[in-house]
């Protein structure tokens, strides 16, 4: 890395300097974040990584921009519970992804960084063939009972923090599920709104039938719903892991999917839809503030705010309509458990609940912490796992507090995250996506016949 003290910081001309002198260093977010109340140090707070950002990011450099000052920036979940609670409106999530974005601009990366950086982020997330492939690849894996080899050898603990990624590996469903789904899904009976659907990229692989069940859920409720072809990762990871750059490229990528006939004659324009819906949260943030994104680009500004203000949360929209009520009954003691990226990234909170409460016979607990990060915050449980654990131990005391049969919540790696604690604790329930309750509540089948 360049000595900072000496060249200005590639990048820095990115960043938002109205955004992050907006807070007053009152303190009141550092109740709401987990890194602060595990570790108790100013810098693994909100207020202390403003402070660090301005001090490193100043012309005075007062601070060196070394692999001291990254581990306090990367060692934040970006759960943006600080959002929610700041009275000063500082929008800590973008700041933290443009100081991740410096960073990764002027930081001299090993090799071996720079390898799976470029595989897993360039390579494989925005490349829809080569997912496909790989993930056939673990579910033959899975399917001919090699995992269970691999695990009861022991192999996994020589693997190290591999071996430790393998067993977050979730059940893979069958590769012919992906397949079946149609570019434009007609609606049942009267057709009352047109919708676009983003499967989005790992999420179409690992609960592709939960795909299925929101598009089951969207045609029930007299939507036709469009699924164009060329589109592509919507790159919130990119965005928590510096790769700001990339990032826009695939949103106009997404952006240019939904619009102006690129590829798919049957959607000419945005103006066509009344929607477009995402049912993981994660995704659903970033997708929303693709004009935050790209408010700088001439040619895409304009469609970025057209394209963000039309993204809704499945659970958002069903709230929105007049949804259908389901008949079949579901006699379930259920918590719903809030992704952050959806509370406090989109501000979406009640409405969940409210398509919860529309199945007849679910009983909702509230759980205490609701709003509490699970660890899991994107690949947080891989680059941080004694953390994310330590996290998760917290959630975990109160879900066995509730006796509940299922906890509900709408993000993938937070499904998968409860449900590694679910196991670990041995706990008599399981975590599932409230789409697929309702899904259960339509068809008329119970959670325990659902299969991922």
């Amino acid at each position: 890395m360049s000595n900072p003290h000496t060249l200005p910081l590639a990048g820095i001309e990115n960043f938002n300097w109205k955004k992050w002198d907006a807070c007053t260093h009152c303190g009141l977010c550092l109740p709401t974040c987990p890194t602060y109340r595990e570790l108790g140090l100013e810098t693994d707070s909100p207020r202390g990584r403003l402070y660090l950002m301005g001090s490193a990011f100043k012309p005075e450099n007062a601070t060196p921009l070394n692999e001291e000052w990254a581990e306090y920036i990367y060692r934040c979940l970006d759960c943006r519970a600080c959002e929610t609670a700041c009275p000063s409106g500082v929008h800590f999530g973008e700041l933290l992804e443009q100081a991740r974005a410096i960073y990764e601009s002027n930081a001299n990366r090993s090799a071996s960084y720079r390898f799976w950086n470029e595989l897993v982020f360039k390579q494989l997330l925005p490349n829809r063939e080569r997912l496909d492939l790989l993930f056939e690849l673990m579910w033959l894996y899975q399917r001919l009972g090699i995992r269970w080899l691999v695990q009861k050898t022991g192999m996994l603990k020589l693997m190290g923090r591999l071996g430790k990624m393998e067993s977050l590996l979730p059940k893979i469903p069958p590769p012919r599920l992906k397949y079946t789904m149609r570019d434009i899904t007609p609606a049942e009976g009267e057709t009352r709104y047109r919708v676009g659907f983003i499967p989005g990229c790992v999420m179409n692989q690992v609960f592709t039938e939960t795909n299925l069940a929101t598009i089951r859920v969207l045609t029930r409720n007299g939507c036709e719903v469009v699924t164009p072809r060329k589109q592509t990762c919507c790159g919130a990871l990119h965005l928590h892991n510096g790769a700001r750059d990339f990032a826009a490229s695939l949103a106009k990528q997404n952006i240019d999917a939904f619009g102006d006939g690129h590829g798919n004659p049957s959607l000419q324009s945005l103006d066509e839809l009344d929607a477009i819906i995402i049912n993981a949260a994660g995704c659903g943030a970033t997708l929303k503030e693709y004009d935050a994104l790209l408010e700088d680009d001439v040619d895409y500004a304009d469609k970025a705010k057209q394209f963000s203000g039309k993204m809704r949360d499945i659970s958002e929209f069903l709230a929105e309509i007049e949804m259908v009520s389901p008949t079949g009954e579901i006699r379930q003691r259920v918590t719903y458990d809030e992704p952050c990226h959806l509370l406090h990234g989109q501000k979406v909170g009640a409405q969940p609940r409210k398509v919860l409460q529309a199945i007849p016979g679910l009983e909702l607990v509230e759980l205490t912490e609701s709003e509490w990060c699970c660890g899991s915050a994107g690949i947080y449980n891989i680059t941080q796992p004694e953390l994310s654990q330590e996290i998760l131990e917290r959630k975990m005391g109160h879900l066995a507090e509730t006796h509940a049969d299922i906890v509900a919540t709408g993000n993938p790696g937070c499904l998968l995250q409860l449900q590694l604690g679910i196991q670990k604790h041995g706990l008599p329930m399981k975590a599932m996506h409230p789409v697929n309750l309702l899904d259960c509540a339509y068809r008329g089948i119970a959670p325990e016949e659902w299969e991922e």
